[in-house]
């Protein structure tokens, strides 16, 4: 049997390991479309399963609208600004990036224009490189006990943070995200952003850029800045508001700045490129050897893994998961899949809530993955475009259904249980699943009735008078057929009551065979079921 090929589109500058990467891998398909016209770029698309960027590209709605089949998009890098992860998301596509990879680079760069900024180093080289000696003009100022605040403290404001110490600059932070547990291990004085405006001689940027960070340090933050201070970003543009900074440099406030990023790239307006005290370079951050490669060989093995293994690592748009935690709970989302598979062919009407319930051992894990599973194996049934754990959510939030969780630390009866009650326009069901071992998925409950049945193949379920005879006579009928039961499990409400069967079968349940069934005598309804 061939096996699957994968179209992987690079469209950035990316080192070249990773597409050796990638090709050393079988299945892959490599295709290099960096600096490629959009109409070509958008031709390939149309068959990717991956995409893997830099920063360049803007992946937008309307580009991922040219790419159906399209699975993942990897990102060489950290910040995902140029992808629309709503739009990602809502296709069911998983977007990946590669924390850390550049961590060292980047934080080398900041202090690079730290040192440029305060001892004007590239105004003097061009000045003496023109012919002049001005020893006077270029007078800087040293590092040594001199504050500096970084706003962001993580992998790259940390490595910032010791490298700044090693100067012997007196270091404060204001990261509002960390722990107060993690503040104290770094060792650093956390303070409150206007207290760090206020006190800073040196300030530096290292924040992704969000709607609540975009325009981070605008014209009031610049005027409570102490007199003097200087600013640098390599984080993202949009974080500094560019007209408010030019100002504040001219009137003398600020004494200067260091932009790596810009709200625009490359720049459009020229007010900052020509202020003599801004030193500018070109989104440089990230642009060492060593960090584009590391980059490239980490995208290209998390995409491997995720089209040959369905692996998914540093995804952006899914609760992040450890390999250890990923391998334990996918048994708990094979059982809540098969679930919301099964009530999606059960009952009718309108979807409006499904209320989850975690007991026991399965409690302690992250039930958001395992929520997600269920919601893909009910909206799959309905859905003509792709479903996934990625938009599973979406989708529900997006029709309108009301979502809850709910966690117990132990169940009388079971060592793990999974219970989701589906409320439709028609009326609810609850539907329960368990472990049995590690491994072993079972449907222990449809509604007030308890089995111990298999959640896998072809499935008739049938509620009936408890009266002697029932399971006798839907058997002859199914073995008249040539159908033969496999597995059997049934639960009943009281003796001489009503009786639910569910029955697993080893050849498909026709219409005509459920019809006859569903016109016996004591039937009071049966469903075919293929999970």
């Amino acid at each position: 049997m061939k096996s699957e090929i994968h179209k992987v589109v690079i469209a950035d500058q990316v080192s070249p390991a990773c597409s050796k990467t990638l090709k050393s891998n079988d299945g892959i398909e490599v295709v290099s479309m960096a600096g490629a016209p959009p109409e070509k770029l958008r031709q390939e698309l149309k068959t990717a399963t991956a995409l893997v960027v830099r920063s360049a590209l803007q992946v937008n709605d309307e580009l991922l609208g040219e790419a159906p089949e399209l699975r993942v998009i990897g990102r060489a890098g950290e910040g995902v600004d140029n992808i629309d992860l709503e739009a990602a998301t809502r296709r069911g596509i998983v977007v990946m990036n590669t924390p850390g990879g550049n961590t060292f680079s980047a934080a080398e760069h900041a202090l690079s224009l730290l040192l440029s900024l305060a001892r004007h180093i590239p105004q003097a080289n061009a000045s003496l490189k023109g012919g002049a000696w001005e020893r006077k003009r270029f007078v800087g100022v040293q590092l040594y006990e001199k504050v500096l605040g970084i706003v962001g403290m993580g992998k790259v404001g940390r490595e910032v943070a010791q490298r700044a110490r090693a100067f012997g600059m007196v270091v404060i932070a204001h990261d509002p995200f960390l722990s107060e547990e993690m503040t104290q291990k770094l060792n650093v004085d956390f303070v409150p952003l206007e207290e760090l405006l206020q006190k800073s001689d040196f300030i530096t940027l290292h924040v992704p850029l969000t709607d609540e960070t975009r325009g981070l340090i605008g014209a009031g933050e610049l005027r409570r800045c102490k007199k003097g201070v200087r600013l640098i970003n390599t984080a993202r543009g949009g974080l500094v508001d560019e007209k408010a900074l030019a100002q504040s440099v001219r009137d003398g406030h600020v004494a200067g700045a260091a932009l790596d990023v810009f709200e625009t790239e490359p720049p459009t307006d020229r007010t900052i490129l020509d202020l003599d005290s801004i030193i500018t370079t070109p989104h440089l951050g990230a642009s060492t050897l060593e960090a584009q490669e590391k980059v490239g060989v980490w995208i290209a093995e998390q995409i491997v893994d995720f089209l040959h293994h369905g692996v998914i690592r540093n995804a952006v748009n899914l609760l992040p998961l450890d390999p250890k935690t990923a391998a334990l709970i996918a048994p708990y989302q094979d059982l809540a899949e098969r679930l919301g598979r099964l009530h999606a062919q059960m009952r009718g009407g309108r979807l409006k809530e499904i209320a989850v319930e975690y007991s026991g051992d399965v409690s302690e894990y992250p039930t958001t993955p395992i929520t997600s599973a269920l919601l893909k194996g009910y909206f799959e049934s309905f859905q003509s475009g792709p479903v996934n754990t990625v938009n599973a959510t979406y989708l529900a939030k997006s029709s309108g259904v009301r979502l809850s969780e709910t966690r117990i630390a132990e169940h009388q009866d079971f060592a793990n249980l999974i219970s989701a009650t589906f409320t439709t326009s028609e009326g609810s069901t609850a539907i329960a699943g368990a472990l049995f071992g590690k491994k072993n998925p079972r449907i222990v409950m449809l509604d007030n009735y308890y089995f111990d049945a298999l959640p896998e193949g072809e499935i008739l379920l049938v509620s009936n008078d408890d009266t002697p005879g029932m399971i006798g006579r839907i058997g002859t009928i199914l073995g008249h057929r040539g159908i033969n039961i496999s597995f059997m499990s049934m639960g009943r409400d009281t003796p001489a009551g009503t009786a639910v069967a569910i029955l697993n079968l080893d050849n498909p349940l026709s219409a005509a065979v459920l019809a006859e069934i569903k016109g016996t005598k004591g039937v009071l309804w049966a469903r075919g079921v293929r999970l």
